[in-house]
């Protein structure tokens, strides 16, 4: 038992009696330490915008895996004595100008700008990714080189490429030459935040460490440097997901990407502008459809984001 005393003018006040219980000098060590990731993974599950997103997402990933649960209509045959028809059984969108089913439209029409955004992602973050680790952890003249070749690319706009490039490959049909194209102008971001995340943590005591043990440069690079360097481009991945497909939805829109032949959000579109000031319902649903998806990557960008970034979490 203590007795806690403060002296003030002179004159003693004795406060109250403060009892310690236990060693205050112990640490406990019954707790584990916690990884960045799984630091990370306890606050995801506590926001709400995470799950939010991540249910919206799973749901247009099943629309895109097996749209015959969600509609039987054919998004390729239309019947011109439909056209404009309201809502009916079976039907609950109606149908838009050319007599299709609008709802089939909008679930197959998730297949190609999703699948496209999967893939751009992936190759855009891969080729990033290595663009990025060599540039700054080997530097000198490789890091010249690289930097210069990405601030090229980083100087082009997105669509403006993609539209010249395309318009040299019209006759070329199908997903992959838009995947090709995005890809192409897509890795400078993933290639830029890697390589300024390898040169901070090439600097950290743990890496002098490894030099230390005997480790080789390669064992660093893949054990240690970039397992430690994959928070931002994790986050600058899902956010170029949702920018992947606006990408693809806008240049089918402009005619350059995907064929008529293929359903899609971006010929929904632009067949629906000429007939915006009398059916506006048939530019609202792709347009929303397409807002909604995007939205939900965004939405999961920032939530991993905050996660990883301590800062944020504060």
């Amino acid at each position: 038992m203590v007795k806690v005393k403060i002296s003030m003018n002179n004159s003693e006040h004795f406060v109250s009696d403060v009892e310690f219980k236990g060693n205050v000098d112990t640490i406990d060590k019954s707790v584990k330490s916690l990884s960045t990731w799984q630091m990370a993974w306890r606050h995801l599950r506590r926001n709400p915008v995470f799950w939010i997103s991540s249910v919206i997402i799973l749901f247009v990933l099943v629309v895109v895996i097996d749209p015959g649960l969600f509609t039987s209509a054919d998004p390729k045959y239309g019947v011109l004595a439909n056209q404009f028809k309201g809502s009916e059984p079976g039907h609950p969108f109606g149908f838009d100008s050319q007599g299709y089913d609008i709802l089939a439209r909008l679930v197959y029409g998730a297949q190609p700008s999703v699948t496209i955004g999967i893939c751009v992602t992936i190759i855009s973050t891969l080729l990033g990714g290595i663009v990025g680790s060599i540039a700054g952890f080997f530097g000198g003249w490789l890091d010249t080189i690289l930097s210069r070749i990405t601030d090229i690319f980083y100087a082009i706009p997105l669509i403006l490429g993609a539209v010249v490039i395309l318009s040299v490959m019209k006759d070329v049909e199908g997903i992959w030459k838009v995947v090709f194209v995005l890809s192409l102008f897509s890795w400078v971001s993933t290639a830029r935040m890697m390589r300024g995340k390898v040169l901070e943590t090439k600097g950290q005591e743990f890496i002098e460490s490894a030099h230390a043990l005997g480790a080789s440069r390669f064992q660093i690079l893949f054990k240690h440097i970039i397992p430690n360097s994959l928070g931002p481009v994790i986050v600058v991945a899902t956010v170029g997901l949702g920018s992947a497909i606006v990408a693809e939805s806008t240049l089918t829109f402009l005619g350059l990407g995907l064929g008529g032949n293929i359903p899609s959000w971006g010929h929904d579109i632009n067949a629906a502008q000429n007939y915006l000031a009398t059916q506006p319902q048939l530019l609202l649903y792709p347009a929303i459809t397409l807002a909604i998806t995007v939205l939900a990557f965004i939405l999961l960008g920032d939530a991993v984001n905050e996660a990883l970034d301590p800062k944020a979490r504060k």
